[in-house]
C-alpha cells in the first residue's frame, strides 16, 4: 500500500500517453475547424438551423458554457472561431499548455454547446476529453514547454518565461471583465477563477520557492489530480466500448450479423461506392466484421489485466476505426476514437515512435542544411573591356 501511494504521488504517470492525447485531440479539433471553415456560419454561427435564441433558452436551462451566448453578432462569432483554431494549434504544439488547455476547453464547449445537434460520437468524446485535459500534466514530453525546460536545465539556469506571466495577466483581465458583465454562472466563475489562481500560484512557487515544502506539496497534489484524470480517461474509454458493445448485442441486426450491410449502402456514408459495394457483396465478410466488432468492444475492458491480449485488441480497434474513416467517410470520429484508444498504448512503443520521429526530423533538417550548403553560388560576371573602367584596361 505504501509503495502504491508513493508511486501515485511521486510523479505524473503516463507522460507519453497524456502527450498523445493532447496532440491527438487538439489536432482532430483543429483539422475539423479548418475543414468546416466555409460552413462555419451554418454549423455554429448566425446562419445555423439552431438559432441563437433557441441556444440561449437551452443554455439558460442547463447552465452549459458557451461564450457565443454573450453576443449574436457575426464579428464576435468570427473572433471566437479564430481563437478556437489558434488555441487548438498551440495546445497541439505544447506552448504554455496550462493556459492553452483552458482556452481549448472553452473553444470546444462554446462551439459545441452553441449547436447541440451538430455533433456525433466523436464530438462527444472531444467534449469530455477537453475537460479532462485541463486536469492533466500533458506537456511533460513532446511539447515546446518540455523543450524550453530541457534547454534551461542543460544551461543550468531557471526557465525564462516572459510570455507566460503576460498571458496569465491578460486572461485575468478578461476574466475580471466577464465577471463584471455577469455573463457566467457562479459555477463557471468558480472554475475559471480557481484555475487562474492555481496556475499563478504554481508559477510563483516554481519561480521564487522551488525548494520549499509548499512547492513540494503542490507538486504532490498536481500529480494526484493528473493521475486521477488519466484514470478517468481510461475508465471513460472502457465505458464507451462496453456500452456500445452491449447495446449492439441487443440489436437483431447485430445478432444475425447483417448490421454493417446497411450503412455500406447509404450514399451519405459511401465516399468510395465501389469499395463499399465490394465489401457489402460478400455476406461472409459482413458477418465476420459485424460479429468481430461486437466481440472486440465487449471484450476489451476485460483484457486490461493481460497486456498481450490487450495490445492485440487495441490494434484491432484502431484498425477498425481506420476502416470506418475510409469506408464510411468519418475521419474525425475515427481520429477521436483512435486518440482515446492511445491512452492504453505501451510506453515502450510510444518511446520508440518518438525516437523514430525525432530521427526522421533530424535527417530531414540535416539534408536540408547540406542541400543549402551544396548549392552552387552563381559566378559573378567579369566586365568586358568595352564595359570595364579605363583604369582596368589601360
Amino acid at each position: 500500500m505504501a509503495h502504491a501511494i508513493r508511486r501515485v504521488t511521486a510523479g505524473a504517470l503516463g507522460p507519453y500517453q497524456s502527450a498523445v492525447i493532447r496532440i491527438g485531440f487538439a489536432a482532430t479539433w483543429l483539422l475539423f475547424l479548418l475543414r468546416e471553415l466555409p460552413n462555419r456560419h451554418e454549423l455554429y454561427g448566425p446562419d445555423g438551423a439552431w438559432s441563437w435564441d433557441l441556444a440561449r433558452q437551452l443554455i439558460a436551462g442547463n447552465e452549459a458554457f458557451s461564450v457565443l451566448m454573450w453576443s449574436d453578432g457575426t464579428v464576435w462569432f468570427e473572433i471566437v472561431y479564430g481563437l478556437a483554431i489558434v488555441a487548438s494549434a498551440l495546445l497541439m504544439l505544447g506552448w504554455h499548455t496550462r493556459a492553452m488547455s483552458v482556452l481549448f476547453m472553452a473553444g470546444v464547449l462554446s462551439l459545441q454547446n452553441r449547436s447541440v445537434f451538430m455533433g456525433d460520437g466523436g464530438d462527444n468524446v472531444i467534449h469530455l476529453m477537453a475537460i479532462y485535459l485541463v486536469l492533466t500534466r500533458c506537456a511533460q514530453v513532446w511539447s515546446l514547454d518540455a523543450r524550453r525546460a530541457a534547454r534551461a536545465q542543460e544551461a543550468g539556469r531557471p526557465v525564462r518565461d516572459r510570455a507566460g506571466p503576460a498571458l496569465w495577466s491578460v486572461l485575468g483581465l478578461v476574466l475580471a471583465a466577464v465577471t463584471l458583465m455577469g455573463e457566467l454562472s457562479c459555477g463557471w466563475l468558480l472554475v475559471f477563477w480557481g484555475l487562474w489562481v492555481v496556475h499563478g500560484a504554481w508559477w510563483a512557487l516554481c519561480r521564487y520557492e522551488p525548494d520549499s515544502q509548499l512547492r513540494r506539496l503542490m507538486d504532490v497534489l498536481t500529480n494526484l489530480v493528473h493521475n486521477a484524470a488519466m484514470l478517468v480517461i481510461m475508465a471513460e474509454v472502457c465505458l464507451i466500448y462496453a456500452t456500445a458493445g452491449w447495446y449492439k448485442i441487443q440489436g437483431s441486426r447485430w445478432q444475425d450479423g447483417s448490421a454493417l450491410y446497411y450503412p455500406l449502402h447509404l450514399d451519405y456514408f459511401s465516399p468510395w461506392p465501389e469499395l463499399s459495394g465490394l465489401l457489402a457483396g460478400s455476406g461472409v465478410i459482413v458477418m465476420l466484421l459485424s460479429y468481430g466488432t461486437v466481440a472486440v468492444q465487449v471484450a476489451f475492458p476485460f483484457t486490461l489485466f493481460n497486456r498481450r491480449v490487450k495490445n492485440v485488441l487495441l490494434a484491432a480497434m484502431m484498425l477498425e476505426h481506420a476502416g470506418i474513416a475510409i469506408l464510411l467517410g468519418l475521419p474525425f470520429f475515427s481520429m477521436a476514437m483512435i486518440t482515446a484508444d492511445a491512452v492504453f498504448l505501451p510506453t515502450a512503443f510510444l518511446v520508440w515512435v518518438g525516437g523514430r520521429a525525432a530521427g526522421g526530423r533530424a535527417r530531414l533538417f540535416s539534408r536540408a542544411r547540406l542541400f543549402s550548403r551544396a548549392r552552387p553560388v552563381p559566378e559573378q560576371r567579369r566586365p568586358s573591356e568595352a564595359q570595364a573602367p579605363r583604369s582596368l584596361v589601360g
